[in-house]
């Protein structure tokens, strides 16, 4: 008895072991890769649905995916109708473990082709470097979860014949339930679906329980597979909580529509499996398993748009809104600095509508508390990323970013203290020095506002020409002002508050493009690739204006 407790526990033990190498040797050997892929292909309902399933079958692993995909959704760089999307193929990319163990693992000796494998792997872990060490331990993961089935189908064989399945509840309802009980739990300490899976099809191909107590099994493993999500949505975002409600809701309405269809399910498998030719009970619980995901999508899908809609209901958005993504999750993360530059970018549309304001004479008062928000929200961006790990660590580009971000932070703090300034707009604005400049800084900051608001770049070049030129008019206008006011053709107070203005206005246009030229998009896609230039980014550039009464050109 204990030599086969051994052996059992001993076979789960290697098939988790292969998993997690597995699982973290191909998320390690992708690098970036599963990161651009996923905001890449996640634009319709099909495509996030395609990607979910694709994702989770490489890396073998439907918590991954669903973690991966929380993580995106908290920072804010897939929208979360396509988050969910992901999650219901996470659901069907994770039954291609089963359909891998009964196909191979149950079908084949495997271990002499197996053993080698770790073999290989592990030496590649080894003299390798970078990538290929990582797909090293990938090959070594692989390999051990074949040899973990082995060794379960050891200790599933002597189990067999101490245990009688009709001893085992599953003929009523109430013993069926309780099998789905004991499934989840099963998930639930093992940490793994697949593991609980690949125990229970060894366990069915040895004649330890029969086809309907397997499949009760196997729908309890696929509720329980909701645990991980729910607890990596602690202390996250609204919407990373509401993508792990939509995984916690899709697996427990599948698992009960799967349950209230159990016997139908099993008899319609068993005979289109003899139909076929197939009369292999592993096979056939591994296209049950696919099956009751597959009608889980089909009754999703079609609602994704009211199902996402009533998730918004259940879990609204709560506290600030322009610092929403930065959740401690997220700060853990390497989203981390993508978050950030986000909301770099809502605080940046939140001024440029106080700045639309300010610039307006019709409405010149100033609007204290947007203003203030802007701050609070700079404030608590500083010490998001004051929590975040270095970014050195995370590679040359990321490093680059992160310290750009901290650039548009500064300029955007100068803005919004530029902001707050009454230099007396509305009294002087019908001066000619003063009309030319308002007149260009109001067209850049309506250009940059209707491009953030499309998400598209900040059009840095036009901002790059309006504060060129605007500072060129100041250095024009200066010594023309104070001229006049010398000889008696414009009394001084007036004088001073023109100049005063135009300096204010080329303050303005000055850190708006200072702003737009580092707010480099948020970008697991690539798009840095397309922004950022090859090899060593120059990141200490001095962003300090020139004197701004200073005859030299400025050179930004």
């Amino acid at each position: 008895m204990a030599s086969m407790v051994s052996t059992l526990v001993g076979g789960i033990g290697l098939f988790l072991v292969g998993m997690i190498l597995l699982t973290e040797g191909m998320k390690a050997f992708a690098g970036d890769s599963l990161r651009r892929f996923l905001a890449r292909f996640t634009g319709g309902r099909i495509s996030a649905l395609l990607s979910g399933t694709a994702l989770t079958a490489i890396v073998q692993s439907s918590s991954a995916t669903t973690l991966a995909t929380i993580g995106f959704v908290s920072a804010g760089l897939i929208g979360f109708e396509q988050a969910v999307g992901v999650i219901l193929g996470a659901n069907l990319g994770t039954t291609s473990t089963g359909w891998l163990v009964s196909a191979l693992g149950l079908k084949f000796s495997v271990t002499k082709v197996a053993l080698p494998l770790v073999g290989v792997g592990a030496l590649l872990r080894l003299v390798a470097r970078g990538r290929w060490a990582h797909l090293g331990f990938a090959l070594a993961g692989f390999g051990l979860i074949f040899v973990g089935i082995d060794t379960l189908q050891l200790g599933m064989q002597s189990l067999a014949t101490r245990l009688d399945p009709a001893s085992l509840p599953g003929a009523g309802i109430g013993g069926r339930l309780l099998l789905g009980l004991f499934g989840a739990l099963m998930t639930v300490v093992m940490q793994s679906s697949s593991a609980a899976m690949a125990t229970t099809l060894t366990a069915l191909h040895s004649g330890s329980i029969d086809p309907t107590q397997a499949a009760a099994l196997v729908i309890g493993q696929n509720v329980g597979t909701t645990v991980t999500a729910g607890l990596g949505s602690i202390g996250a975002s609204a919407p990373a909580k509401r993508t792990a409600l939509a995984h916690v809701l899709f697996n427990l309405v599948t698992g009960v529509l799967a349950f209230l269809l159990l016997p139908l399910l099993v008899s319609g498998i068993q005979r289109g499996g003899r139909w076929l030719g197939v009369d292999d009970g592993a096979l056939q619980l591994a296209a049950f398993h696919t099956v009751f995901n597959v009608l889980g999508v089909c009754l999703f899908l079609p609602v994704l748009g009211g199902f996402a809609r009533l998730l918004n209901h259940l879990v609204p958005e709560r506290g600030p809104h322009l610092t929403r993504l930065l959740g401690p999750m997220v700060a853990k993360s390497p989203l981390a600095v993508d978050a950030a530059v986000l909301t770099a970018r809502a605080i940046l549309e939140e001024l440029l509508t106080l700045l639309r304001r300010r610039l307006s004479p019709e409405r010149p008062a100033h609007p204290a508390e947007r203003r203030e928000r802007v701050l609070d929200a700079l404030r608590t961006t500083r010490e998001f990323l004051a929590g975040v790990p270095s970014a050195v660590q995370l590679g040359e580009r990321h490093y680059a970013r992160h310290v750009s971000l901290m650039h548009v932070l500064d300029h955007l703090d100068r803005l919004a203290e530029a902001a707050g300034e009454s230099p007396g707009l509305e009294r002087v604005l019908e001066a000619e020095e003063v009309r030319v400049v308002h007149a260009k800084l109001v067209a850049a900051v309506h250009a940059a506002r209707e491009a953030l608001r499309a998400d598209a770049s900040v059009p840095h070049s036009l901002l790059e020409d309006t504060s060129r030129a605007i500072a060129a008019e100041r250095k024009r206008s200066r010594p023309h002002l104070l001229t006049a006011t010398a000889q008696g053709k414009l009394p001084p107070i007036r004088g001073a508050t023109i100049l005063e203005t135009v300096r204010w206005l080329d303050r303005l246009a000055y850190h708006l493009w200072r702003v737009g030229e580092h707010l480099i998009p948020a970008d697991p896609a690539g798009i840095a690739q397309a922004v950022l230039p090859e090899g060593p980014t120059k990141v200490n550039e001095d962003d300090d204006p020139p004197p701004r009464d200073s005859p030299e050109p400025r050179d930004g």
